[in-house]
């Protein structure tokens, strides 16, 4: 089989999809786009969104050589998986077909975003089309297709993460120190998920905004696979209380810590037993070797009030190792700091650092990490990533753009038509969606990156050109931007009120 995990490739989508290509009208050509309904987390202040994962998916699945074999294991399952143990639908022929025809490539066409573009709601991200006979199957990866939601979701957690951090950083940290913040958020999630593939995606996605991981699966497949051997990730020694605990004392497990670790940058967990007197006895020896030794101590509470316990750590740090104050007249720390890797989350985070910098600390005196909130804790709803038929041209040549717009759920209406997407020079390049046929003359930023198998000549941009990109449309996008055309909107309402005259008039339902 050519499928991964032993699994023979018409089987990577819904059963559902299996049933639709007997049932879809016959036409010349179809055509589906992929879009986020809505903000993160429906954020009614930043609509920005970073898409990534799309070249995972495509080089893991989509491009795969589909075999004989893969449908007769296929049809061997189908057999059986209908209700009452009975033979389910599927399209055999269009399967063996391809294969024979098509050097066993599934046979459709994806035009899709660049990796690490930052998007809005309603933006097309993939467009997805298929011809002849093959129409019908022109949605049977979107189950696959839609699993880049993952990966776009902790690319877009993490984004905002850094933003919140760099408005803190613009306002206590010297330009010299400025270099720190893409460190400043920690990548603990490899724990949290459910298998080492959602870590190595996951943790990749990460990896766009910031430099810190524990995440190693994530770590080598970012610098091997996707950036030519130049390494991204970084992380430093530390202890768990595993380590902490092992020792008759905390003191005897600090200093073996030191010993080994002491002249560079080692992190230290500090409550297994009591967070306020380990900071209080054993704090001040650490200072008293760290800063003879020239390294730096990062402190980490476990445990109790986040706040709390960061701004605990930073005042006991300041009285025994000492600060200096910036020029922007906040302290920092000599020879050490705190990271606070408990529950963080994005409300979190602000509240820490607001009371760190109120606290006269400056920013760069604190880290963050996450774990099962940054790789595990999101689902497709936080972004809404769908795919929808949006045209199909039957075989009479009529062509018929669709939308979805239920009565009862407006917030799933979808965009009809063809679209390319272009930058709008009015919001600093945002992408702009339009209807193909009604397009600007430059370029679509839509590009071709699957055409019934590999497109020739294509090739995927290096991870660090990736980070480049999001950096820069991050950084010159605005929170808020108009994603689609005036003149899609206003075909959009065209279709609309024709398909709401045949609901109204009973003729959708003859």
């Amino acid at each position: 089989m050519s499928g991964p995990f032993g699994l023979p490739l018409a089987l990577l989508t819904d059963s559902y999809k299996a049933s639709h290509a007997a049932v879809f009208p016959s036409a010349l050509s179809a055509t589906a786009y992929a879009e986020f309904r809505q903000p993160f987390n429906n954020d009614p202040s930043d609509y920005r969104m970073v898409f990534y994962g799309l070249q995972y998916i495509i080089t893991t699945y989509v491009s795969r050589v589909w075999t004989d074999t893969d449908v007769d294991t296929a049809k061997a399952f189908f057999s059986t998986h209908n209700a009452g143990h009975s033979a389910f639908p599927f399209p055999e022929t269009l399967f063996r077909k391809f294969v024979r025809e098509n050097n066993g490539h599934f046979p459709i066409r994806i035009y899709a975003m660049r990796e690490g573009s930052v998007v809005y709601p309603h933006t097309p991200v993939m467009q997805i089309s298929a011809r002849d006979e093959y129409a019908g199957l022109v949605t049977y990866l979107e189950s696959v297709l839609l699993m880049t939601w993952y990966p776009s979701a902790v690319a877009t957690l993490s984004r905002k993460a850094h933003t919140r951090i760099k408005e803190r950083y613009s306002q206590s940290v010297d330009d010299s120190a400025m270099w720190t913040l893409e460190s400043r958020m920690h990548d603990f999630g490899f724990r949290a998920c459910t298998c080492v593939e959602q870590s190595m995606l996951g943790g990749a996605a990460h990896l766009l905004t910031f430099a810190g991981s524990d995440t190693m699966s994530a770590a080598y497949y970012v610098q091997h696979v996707l950036n030519g051997g130049r390494p991204v990730a970084t992380s430093v020694p530390a202890t768990e209380h595993s380590v902490m605990t092992a020792y008759q004392s905390e003191r005897q497990a600090v200093m073996r810590v030191l010993d080994e670790y002491g002249k560079g940058v080692v992190a230290c967990v500090l409550d297994s037993y009591d967070y306020a007197r380990a900071l209080r006895d054993v704090l001040p020896v650490v200072a008293e070797r760290q800063v003879r030794d020239g390294g730096v101590f990062v402190i980490r509470p476990d445990s109790g009030d986040q706040v709390e316990a960061v701004l605990m750590g930073l005042q006991a740090a300041d009285k025994v190792f000492g600060s200096t104050l910036n020029s922007k007249g906040y302290k920092v720390i000599r020879n050490a700091s705190v990271i606070q890797g408990d529950g963080v989350t994005l409300d979190s985070l602000e509240r820490i650092l607001d009371a760190v910098l109120n606290a006269g600390f400056s920013a760069e005196c604190v880290g963050f990490g996450m774990g099962g909130g940054l790789l595990q804790k999101l689902d497709r709803d936080m972004m809404g990533m769908a795919v929808k038929l949006s045209s199909i041209t039957y075989e009479d040549g009529q062509t018929r753009d669709i939308m979805k717009f239920p009565k009862q759920g407006s917030s799933k209406v979808s965009l009809p038509g063809k679209f390319s997407v272009h930058a709008d020079a009015a919001q600093n390049g945002a992408p702009v969606a339009y209807r193909a046929s009604h397009a600007p003359s430059d370029p679509d930023l839509l590009q071709l990156v699957y055409d019934c198998g590999p497109v020739p000549g294509h090739t995927w941009d290096s991870f660090d050109a990736v980070r480049a990109r999001l950096d820069d449309q991050w950084t010159r996008f605005p929170k808020i931007a108009r994603a689609v055309s005036d003149d899609l909107l206003d075909y959009q309402k065209l279709i609309h009120d024709r398909q709401e005259q045949r609901v109204n008039d009973g003729s959708a339902f003859a």
